[in-house]
């Protein structure tokens, strides 16, 4: 009978310290996750402000659409959700910054061009004369 007195004790400082337990890992998931959506935010608004909304506006779309599924995954405390949507919005975010960089090198690479071949023409006119 002492056998099943302890074990009636037992059950509910188990059943506590598994409740204790699933809060940590729970409250350890919520950092990384809350952590990367913030960054994934400042990806985006990085993204945006090298003139990625007008170079490449879908990477763009899609890295927001992925912010604002996290951060409604962060706030039904699906953290695993919230840190991969996170992860994937910045992804499409440096994408975008990227595609944006590239473009504006690739005008001023042009203007550059067409700034040398009136250049030479000039130069070529004045020789002549």
């Amino acid at each position: 009978m002492n056998t099943k007195h302890s074990m009636s004790r037992l059950a509910p400082a188990a059943c506590a310290a598994a409740v204790l337990l699933l809060t940590a890992c729970t409250s350890a998931q919520k950092a990384p996750a809350t952590a990367d959506v913030a960054v994934s935010r400042n990806a985006v608004e990085n993204a945006v402000a090298v003139g990625a909304a007008e170079y490449a506006p879908e990477e763009v779309s899609a890295a927001r659409a992925k912010m604002m599924r996290a951060n409604e995954a962060l706030a039904a405390k699906d953290y695993k959700l919230a840190r991969e949507l996170a992860v994937q919005a910045q992804a499409d975010a440096r994408l975008a910054q990227s595609k944006a960089r590239s473009a504006k090198a690739t005008a001023a690479a042009k203007a550059l061009e067409e700034d040398l071949r009136v250049l030479r023409q000039e130069v070529e006119r004045a020789n002549s004369q």
